[in-house]
Order: C-alpha cells, then structure tokens, then sequence
C-alpha cells in the first residue's frame, strides 16, 4: 500500500516492471529509500560507492537485457555525479531513468544546502525532465517518464524534493484534472516497419549491385541470422562498427570484423572498393572511412529516422527495426552469383587472423597486451558477456578478442568514455547470475571508479577484471605522437598493485608478467570462485596502429620522435620489430 509520496514512485516503478535500482543513498533520498526497504523483497538495490558507476550500470543494464534502467542519487553533488554515466546512455541511445533527490520544496533557490536545481542541469542530458511538484504528481510524472525513456531510446529524470517524499497519500490534494490513476502501464510498441515502396526500391538498388558492403552496428544485435542470410544473397562482406561487434561472431564466413582506427584492413578494403553500401542500425561517426561521396548507392535502416543519411548520402532510407525489416526485405533480394567481391574479402581475413594470432603468440618480454586478449578471447565461454573499457584497451579487445555466437559484448561507444568497464561488469552479473561478465580494462580506466569492485564482493558477484597494465594513458600517448606530431607529455601512470587491490577488499587477484604462463594463470583465474582481478602487466611501448597507416600519421609519428619523444629509441624499436615480423 502506498502510503507516502515516494511509496508511489517504487510502486509505479514496479508496475513498469523495474526490478533493481542502482545508487548510493543520501539525506535528499531518506523517503525513498525507506520505500525501498519495506519492498526489498520485490525491488533490488544495489549500493554503490560511486554515483557515476551507478549511471553506468542503469546504461549497461538497458544495452544488455534492453529493458528500462533505473540509477537513484541524492541532492546536490549526488545527481551532478551521475552526468557522465548519464551520457554515456544518450549518446547510445539507451532507456535510462535516474531519479535524484532535491533541496526541501520551499528552500529551493535560497543558498540552501546542496541547493542544486538539478531538473535545470539536467535538461540537456534528457529527453524526459521533471521536478516533483507534490505527492499528487509523483504517479503522472513516474509513468511518463518510463514510458518516454522506453520509447525514445534515452535518459529520463525525475528530482524529487525530500520533504515531498515523506508526506502522506492520504492528506495529499490534488486538483479536479488530476483524477487518481489515469496513467497506465501499458507500453505500446509498433510494428517498426518502413512501407512496401521503401522497400521494393532498396531490393533493387541492392540487387543492382555488383559490390556491396554491409555495415553494421549497435541497432542490427538482434538480427545476427537475418544479416549472415541478406551476406550470403549478395555476396556482401558484414562490416562492424564498435557497438556492433556482437552482430555476427568472428567466425562467421561473412564478417570482415570492425572499421575505423580500432578495425581490419579488409573492412577499409571493403568500403575503398564498395559500389553499394548497406547501412543496418549504424551511426558510425567516424566519416573519413565511408566510401567516397559518389562512389557508392546507399540503403540505410534505422529505427530513428534523424539517422538516415546522417553520414552518408542515401538513395533510400528505410525506417525500422533491423531484423523485422530484413525479414520483409530478404523475399525481394536476388543471389548475387559473381562472388568475387566476398571472396576477396574472406582472403584478407584468413590473412588479418594469421596476423592476430602472430602477434597474439608472441613469447617477448616485456608481454604484449595482444597475447593477453588473444588467450582470454580463447578461453571465454559461448555465454560470456564482455565489457571494455576506452582507451588502447578497445584496439586489443577490437582486433584480439574475436566474438563467438551467443556472447554479448559492449563498450561506451560514442561517449567513449573511461571508467565504464567495471560497472558495465556489475551490472551484466546482476541482470544474468549465471552467465559469465568479464570486464577488460585498462588501468587508467579501472583506477578511476576501483572502489566499486568492493561492490562486487559485497554482493559476491563473480565477476572477472583483466587489467592491461601499462602505466601510462595510452590512447592519449599515442594520438599526442601520431595525429599531433608531439612527444608524449602528461600520460605516465603511477603503478598501483591491482592485485594487492583485489584482495584488500576481498577478493582474489593474480598478476601475469610472462607470456609462457598467461594461458595458465587466466584459466586459473576464470575458475576461481568470486570476483578476481588479473593485472597483467604488458609492454608500454606497444603501438595500436591502425590497420592502414596512412602517409601522414607516419609523418608525425617521426616527427614526434624528433621533437625529443623522452622514450624515442625504445618505440622506434619496437614498431620496427612488429613491422619486421610481419614481413618475414
């Protein structure tokens, strides 16, 4: 029974299905809180120690069971730590609602304690913002904003002052147009489908076609066996933008992997070259790596259509959901019997994989990161969820970690952000128990939000942290050398013992120093009962070039060598190594 302000907030939550909530308590939540307690057998909490983390993990539980994620702050500094998580959710277009609480109803805007007006912070971040106005407005206001982060794919807020929390139902006014639960809970989803026009037109550009490219990302995870179905009518190569790694596995005969500076050399082959381009759920933002204007006809689908022809001129766009418009547009494709264009694409993959393997065998001392991504890729089960975090840590993941069928894998990808690693970890323990969460961090990333792997062992969550331990901000290194031209300058590290780390709190950690014993130290790691870290601690000089080194990111990668890099001889050394390896 709802008897104050905030027992209606959890009960409509509950109505929409919420199940768990992620936050940390404070004075400007106590209503809710204790609404939260007398229904912890129906609603979860689960306390953080940081508010940023618990963003994080509203957004991680939305991408990974793509229900409504709910994170829960109190005033002031409490809901200004939830903005980075926040928009981590909004550039990638996740249902997220955070509720925060606020100054008392009638000191708001009177130098008050944490006298934030976060409803005015955070007007950009939402598409749903509202401030509480009184108990009768708590039912109204919750609903939409369920409904409204559900349907446009994005962060809803609600701030809550805290004296409005704890009054009563029953002594509650309300006026004569707000007539007692006229909300309801019901969440209509249409049918996501463009017209029959739409897609007669697209069938015949894409039969048309001589060399088409699939590129695909985040909005085409659901389709993986209507995408290998549309691959193999036309003879097209499957090319995955970041968020879209999960699309297809690695070992799909269709697949060229990733694009971009994190991608393979057969997917930029494959745009180079491309006479169609066939955009699926994608907003890849990076444009230099598009075909070039005029060189290729385009079909776009995308369930929102401000994305159509975002990157890209489109002769058709298409708007819905990827797999049910496939499954209306597969009917209409004609095989594409010449298979030159695919087949070509497949050689340079047997090639690009002999290359990972190469460089994820190696035996040298210091250990490459790529031997660390290319044992545990090995080693994951077919149900593993995998969360990376940013920075050179997305090139090994990207490129040495291949996807096999039935995993989840996901990163902040247009936020790009660090820090999100570990909590995305979290929260795919806490939405699948049984499933195995991995996260693979750097130790830049990890450090900044560490505290909450101690979340993991209050709630014995068995998640598995690899950290790449290199001491230094990598991307950050290596885009001051090779877009700039710079030495590298502010990036080094301090050394932290990850492993000592893991156990002050709790947990188990190892610690992988020689290559010859990575495999065995992971497998021992990944059977070990609860959370775990391994540190393993890799070469710092270690490049993540591109696929294709381009002209002039060679020019200032020597002339960032030349300016007086502090660690000249030793990069130098190693770049040539790798390159000398390649070509033997």
């Amino acid at each position: 029974m709802a008897n104050t302000a905030a027992d209606v907030l959890v009960e409509t939550l509950l109505d929409w299905g919420v199940e768990v909530i992620f936050g940390l308590p404070g004075d400007g939540i106590n209503g809710i809180m204790e609404a939260l307690r007398t229904r912890e057998e129906q609603i979860r909490f689960v306390h953080v120690r940081h508010e940023e983390a618990a963003a994080f993990m509203a957004c991680a539980y939305a991408k990974y069971t793509g229900r409504l994620g709910v994170c829960l702050a109190t005033s002031g500094p409490g809901g200004i730590h939830l903005l980075n998580g926040l928009y981590d959710a909004k550039l990638d277009s996740q249902p997220v609602l955070a509720i925060t609480g606020m100054a008392f109803h009638d000191l708001i805007h009177t130098h008050t304690q944490q006298d934030v007006e976060l409803d005015k912070l955070f007007a950009d971040v939402a598409v749903y913002n509202n401030r509480i106005m009184g108990p009768a407005h708590v039912e109204n206001v919750t609903a939409l904003a369920c409904r409204t982060a559900l349907m446009y794919r994005g962060v809803a807020h609600i701030t809550f002052p805290t004296d409005m929390q704890d009054m009563e139902m029953s002594k509650s006014e309300r006026t004569k147009r707000n007539v007692r639960h006229h909300t309801s809970d019901v969440f209509a989803r249409g049918a996501h489908l463009p017209n029959e026009r739409g897609l007669q037109q697209a069938a015949e550009i894409l039969n048309k076609g001589k060399k088409v490219a699939m590129l695909v990302g985040a909005g085409a995870l659901r389709a993986t066996d209507e995408l290998e179905q549309v691959a193999d009518i036309l003879g097209a190569p499957i090319i995955k933008a970041l968020l879209g790694k999960a699309a297809v596995p690695d070992d799909s005969p269709f697949t060229t992997g990733g694009i971009g500076l994190l991608g393979t050399a057969p997917s930029e082959d494959a745009l180079k070259n491309c006479d169609t381009l066939f955009m699926i759920g994608t907003s890849f933002p990076y444009i230099e790596f598009y075909p070039k204007m005029d060189q290729a006809r385009a079909i776009q689908i995308d369930i929102d259509p401000m994305r159509i022809g975002l990157r890209y001129p489109v002769d058709v766009g298409l708007v819905g959901d990827s797999r049910e418009t496939l499954l209306h547009l597969i009917p209409l494709l004609k095989r594409q019997e010449k298979r030159s264009f695919l087949e070509k694409a497949q050689q340079g993959m047997q090639e690009w994989w002999q290359t990972m393997e190469e460089r994820g065998t190696r035996d040298d001392k210091p250990m490459k990161p790529q031997v660390v991504a290319w044992e545990l890729g090995k080693r994951l089960r077919n149900d593993a969820i995998v969360s990376c975090d940013s920075g050179t840590i997305t090139t090994w993941w990207a490129r040495q970690v291949p996807v096999k069928r039935g995993q989840m894998h996901s990163l902040s990808g247009n936020l790009a952000t660090m820090a999100n690693g570990l909590p995305y970890a979290l929260a795919a323990q806490v939405a699948y128990p049984d499933r195995q969460s991995i996260a693979f961090v750097g130790d830049g990333g990890f450090s900044m939000l560490m505290a909450d792997f101690s979340t993991a062992v209050k709630y014995n969550l068995p998640i598995k942290v690899v950290i790449i331990k290199n001491n230094t901000l990598g991307q950050i290194k290596w885009e001051q050398m090779v877009f700039l031209g710079n030495p590298e300058y502010g990036v080094k590290l301090e050394p932290i013992d990850f492993a000592a780390f893991a156990r002050a709190c709790g947990g188990t950690g190892f610690t992988i120093e020689d290559p010859t014993e990575c495999g065995a130290i992971l497998d021992e790691a990944l059977n070990t009962p609860g959370p775990v870290i391994i540190e393993a601690v890799v070469d710092s000089f270690e490049p993540p070039m591109p696929a294709q080194i381009k002209p002039n990111q060679a020019l200032k990668f020597a002339e960032s060598l030349a300016k007086g890099e502090p660690n000249r001889m030793k990069i130098a050394g190693t770049v040539f190594e790798d390159k000398v390896r390649e070509l033997v």
